[in-house]
């Protein structure tokens, strides 16, 4: 192949890279939301119930993760790349499938019979996040060798990821309004059918593209140890699991306290909010996170060619943790205390508006959280050779963290109350300063990778 060639080759792997990067965004994104129509058709209108259709999304990495690792070595990124494609395109319709059968399938027990059909959606569309991201992150940070460069790649790749995900909420909010014990999963087909279409559209694309594997490594390479035997990789793929709690959790639990809903919603006691531009405003919020992440992700790729993943993550991971202790206590003690903020209003309006402080620190934290995902695989996964493949298959098993550690602030903030919650996403925020200040040095250079 002429240098040409695999310059054209690797242009086309990126921008493909980057599409599906966007892709996994907005449907991981719409699922927590999605998940509050549902609840309140559940028993007792439960927070736990209510994230279980974003739980599932989260839990098929634990299933498909490792075979995920193994397809890529096998049958390589093109052809694992269409199976995600085609499988994100038939859980979305299972989903959507769940709507129109709501009104017509009854009870199973107390909880509605749709429901179910919806959460197997949820998990397959879950195994289409898994495959997408395995394929994405090692192609991105191999394609140009890794370190900065491929830092950087993966960077650019999740700005899109944010952008889309960003974007889930207030789509969302624009077509349903306020959501209520009358709001029907099938109002927000139309949004369901179109991701539908876009998964159909890559399939074909991606089938047409020609996407080579970024190393020429044999399918059959031969492991003489795991990737854990690398302490970075190891402390590593910890890091993902708890870097899924800060991503899933800042943002979600800000909205679900501040939603109407919660008796003790400080946006009810502003004076000039009524109970619907609380709604709105909850939702905006969330929104404005993953706005300031998708800012964290342009800024770090326009940065991360000269900056090292490990400044990064030391940075982003300090300050995020003080940004959530300080949100948690102004919220606690504070709660009357407001900011006015240029918040989306709907999808083309943005409006100044009055929320809580403690609210515009949790917002901030996106910055913090913005680069986490690309630094922590880059520091991981640095040197592991022919490892690389192994290793993104554990990194997918742990993206599990994104369902055990928000239900488990689940649980705290029903017992405990919001920001006693934020108690999950400050633990990891400090394990990844620790990460990166004392172990995401390789440290295990006598392994042989090639």
């Amino acid at each position: 192949m002429s240098e040409d060639q695999k310059k054209s080759g690797n242009f086309i792997a990126i921008v493909t890279m980057f599409a599906l990067y966007a892709m996994a965004g907005f449907v991981t994104f719409l699922a927590a939301p999605a998940g509050d129509v549902w609840k309140y058709k559940l028993p007792g209108g439960s927070n736990v119930l209510g994230m279980l259709g974003n739980s599932m999304n989260f839990i098929a990495y634990l299933i498909m993760g490792y075979p995920a690792g193994k397809l890529l070595q096998k049958i390589g990124y093109k052809k694992t790349a269409l199976l995600a494609t085609g499988s994100g395109a038939l859980g979305v319709l299972v989903q959507v499938l769940s709507g129109k059968l709501e009104a017509s399938m009854g009870l199973i027990g107390a909880v509605p019979a749709a429901w179910i059909i919806y959460l197997l959606g949820a998990l397959v569309s879950g195994f289409s996040n898994c495959l997408l991201n395995t394929v994405i992150c090692p192609m991105l940070n191999q394609i140009v060798g890794g370190g900065n460069r491929g830092n950087q790649l993966n960077l650019g790749g999740s700005a899109f990821n944010s952008l889309c995900g960003a974007s889930a909420p207030i789509v969302l909010g624009s077509i349903v309004g306020k959501i209520t014990k009358d709001t029907q999963f099938a109002d927000i087909s139309g949004v369901l059918l179109a991701a539908a279409a876009v998964f159909i559209v890559a399939t074909i694309i991606i089938s047409l593209l020609p996407i080579q594997n970024p190393t020429s490594r044999s399918s059959n390479v031969v492991l003489e140890k795991s990737a854990l035997a690398f302490r970075h990789c190891r402390f590593g793929v910890i890091g993902i699991f708890l870097y899924m709690g800060i991503e899933i959790g800042v943002q979600n639990y800000m909205r679900l306290w501040l939603q109407p809903d919660n008796p003790a919603s400080p946006l009810l006691k502003i004076a000039g909010i009524s109970v619907e531009q609380a709604a709105v405003i909850a939702g905006s919020t969330a929104a404005t996170f993953m706005v300031l992440m998708l800012v964290g992700r342009l800024l770090g790729a326009a940065i991360g060619g000269k900056v090292s993943s490990r400044a990064m993550c030391l940075g982003c991971a300090g300050s995020g943790t003080l940004l959530c202790l300080v949100g948690a206590l102004m919220g606690s003690f504070m709660p009357e205390t407001t900011v006015s903020l240029p918040l989306f209003q709907s999808l083309n309006k943005i409006a100044m508006t009055q929320v809580p402080l403690a609210a515009l620190f949790f917002i901030v934290a996106g910055l913090s959280a913005s680069v986490m995902w690309g630094v922590i695989f880059n520091l991981a996964t640095e040197g592991l050779g022919k490892y690389t493949e192994q290793a993104a298959g554990l990194f997918m098993v742990m993206v599990v963290g994104g369902a055990i550690l928000p239900s488990l602030q689940s649980w705290i903030a029903d017992n405990f109350g919001f920001m006693v919650s934020y108690i999950v996403p400050i633990v990891c925020f400090a394990y990844l300063f620790v990460y990166a200040l004392a172990f995401s040095k390789n440290v295990n250079t006598d392994i042989k990778v090639d």
